[in-house]
Order: C-alpha cells, then structure tokens, then sequence
C-alpha cells in the first residue's frame, strides 16, 4: 500500500462564540476556517483529520502541509508511522506541531481502519471510560464563575477549571466563593496562564492549597523554568507546567531534569499527534509522574486525545473547553458526555468519528494540493 495524494480542504466557520481565556487574549471569534486534511491510498482506504482552530485559522497552516510534508509522505506505506514521523519531525524549523499533528493523525486513523480497530485498540486499550471536567471562560464577575460551577456539578462533570481574571487577590476570592459554593466533594482546578510573579504565586498557591484544589496550572511564564523550581519547592499542591513550551519530545527533559513540574501536560495539537503524545506520556510514567491532557483544539483532535486516554493509565480526565461551540465543530457527531460525566471509547475503526463532508463542501474554500 502507497499513499498517492494528500490535500487539505479549506472551509469557513462562522458565528463562533466570543470569548476571552486571559488578559493578553480579549476575545476568541466571531470567524476562523478549518481543514480537512485527507491522506489517500492506490487501495482506496482513507485518513482524515481535521488543522486548525477557533483563534488559529488552518489556512495559516495548511500551506505547510503541502509544500513541506506532502513531499514527505508520497509514495510511502501509511504504517510506516513511526518513520514517517520522524521524518516530520525534524521539519520542525519549517512547520509547527500542528500541520505534523494533522498527518500524524490521519495516518492513525488510516491505519485504524485498514485493521478494523479503534485507534485505542491498537496501541492498547487501558479503559473504556474516562471523566469530563469542564474549563472555564474568563468571566466579568465572581458570581459568574459561582453559576458555572454548580451548573456543571449539577449536569454530572467530575470537576471545574476556572481560568481566572489574573489578579491574585481577585483570584484567589474567586476560588474562595466556587469551594464555598459546590462544596468540598467536587473537584475544582486553577490555571492561571502564566499571570504571576514568583510571590503571586506562592500566595496563591498556598490559598487554594487550603481550598482542596486538585492542581495549580501555569501560575508562572511559561519557560520560566528556574522560578517553576521554587515554586514547587515552596507548596504541597501538585504544580503542572509544560502545555506550552514544550513542543516535541526532547523539550521536556529540562522539566523533569530540574524537578520543575509535578505533572505533564499534553495534547496532540501542541505535541505533534498521537505517536508524540504517546512518547510523553510514557516518559512520565517513566518517572511515575501523571499527563493531564489538554483539550485538542478542535473537535477531531479531541477524539485523538480520546483514544491516547484510553491507552494510557497515567492520566485522569479528558477536558473540555467552555463553551463547546468556539472549539467544537465540524464533525457529523461531537463527542457525547454521558450524564454521569463519563466519555466513553470510540468503538468504530480509526478515530471512529466522522468529518461532516456535506458541511465542508457548502463551506469549502479552497483546496491545497
């Protein structure tokens, strides 16, 4: 089996939800595109896989795809994923994790379906199910956070992330009021995104150390390194760091070297797809240490996230970002959250869901060949 033609089809998506995550960030919306990156076989069977996002257009991307990676993969067996990786990979001067994280992707889920088995199955399914937590917007008022919160315990989820407004006394009365409000049974994290000097930090840190929070995410800049080290020193709450930084595999060995981290973070759109994710993950359990998985972007991605949850034991919850419709669509059917707040493993060949092909021919753009 050779690949013979990989394209990317752009198309629109409009009317995205407006919202803000941080200070630096104002608004997410109101129009971005999205990708349909499709690998083809001389036996007919197919890869698909969805590039970009609500707040980073796949037509900045998809260029890259066809000039730089194409080239790559033409002719080549898709099983070959790990060379084919490589190979990717070490483009990373001209081509960034996501564009190697789309052909990583569809070559997974090519091979999925010429085996006939899920994704998960093939590397190894460790469990059929997995939690939900939600993570929040950045909202006007702490009553806003309080709302959310008890709505989503209401709805069955097994935790709330609260992006805050990132002003550390702000914040910390915010934490204050979601704990008093939903109770101290109900798991509650905070990510901050880098909003804090190392005293911010720590006084933050030991506040919600009191609350019962589950984990401190990215209190510090993001390759602050040698403060991370000191923060983690100075609190007993798991500090998690590494969403942003670092990109491929090797990026990660001054984390762990310098015991700047508790826990791992991941996703395949950040890390460069499924067989980088994998490779993370595996080096944390190494130094038995957790992979907090971070939503994947857009909704494909989510469901390649899904299937490394399923194989991996070092990992805890799948999360979604607020609200689903800036980050969601595309696809014919969205991941469904049960109402135990429980997302099940895809059980169809590949990635087991499909793109909306009608949708993305009414909204198409252009083709890059």
């Amino acid at each position: 089996m050779k690949i013979t033609d990989v394209t990317v089809t752009l198309f629109k998506w409009e009317n995205i939800p407006t919202k803000s995550y941080d200070r630096e960030i104002k608004t997410v919306g109101n129009q971005s595109d999205l990708g349909f990156v499709r690998i083809t076989t001389d036996e007919g069977v197919e890869g698909h896989a969805l590039l970009g996002l609500c707040v980073h257009p796949a037509s900045l991307e998809a260029p890259y795809i066809t000039r730089f990676l194409k080239p790559i993969l033409m002719g080549q067996n898709p099983l070959d994923r790990e060379y084919l990786f490589q190979r990717m990979q070490k483009m990373r001067a001209q081509v960034s994790t996501q564009v190697v994280c789309a052909l990583d992707v569809a070559l997974w889920d090519l091979a999925g379906k010429i085996a006939g088995l899920p994704i998960h199955a093939m590397i190894g399914t460790v469990r059929h199910r997995i939690p939900v937590y939600a993570s929040s917007e950045v909202h006007e008022s702490i009553e806003g956070y309080v709302e959310q919160a008890l709505a989503l315990k209401e709805a069955g989820l097994h935790g709330y992330k609260i992006h805050p407004k990132q002003n550390w006394r702000e914040d910390i009365a915010t934490c204050q009021a979601v704990r008093k409000a939903v109770g101290d049974d109900f798991n509650l994290m905070l990510d901050s995104r880098s909003a804090y000097d190392l005293g911010e930090a720590v006084k933050v840190g030991r506040a919600i150390e009191e609350l019962g929070f589950l984990w401190y995410e990215d209190p510090l800049p993001i390759t602050d390194i040698y403060n991370y080290t000191k923060l983690r020193e100075k609190l007993d709450i798991p500090v998690m760091a590494t969403e942003f930084p670092a990109g491929w595999l090797d990026n990660y060995a001054p984390w762990i070297t310098n015991k700047a981290t508790d826990i791992l973070r991941g996703d395949v759109l950040l890390k460069g797809g499924i067989t980088s994710l994998l490779k993370i993950a595996h080096l944390a359990e190494a130094f038995a240490m957790k992979i907090e998985i971070h939503h994947g972007g857009n909704s494909m991605n989510d469901v390649a996230n899904l299937h490394v949850q399923m194989a991996i034991e070092n990992t805890s919850f799948m999360e979604v970002l607020l609200p689903h419709e800036a980050w969601w669509h595309g696809l014919v059917e969205e991941i469904p959250i049960g109402s135990d707040g429980y997302v099940h493993a895809p059980t169809k060949p590949g990635l087991g869901y499909e793109i909306d092909l009608d949708l993305v021919e009414r909204n198409k753009i252009t083709v890059l060949r």
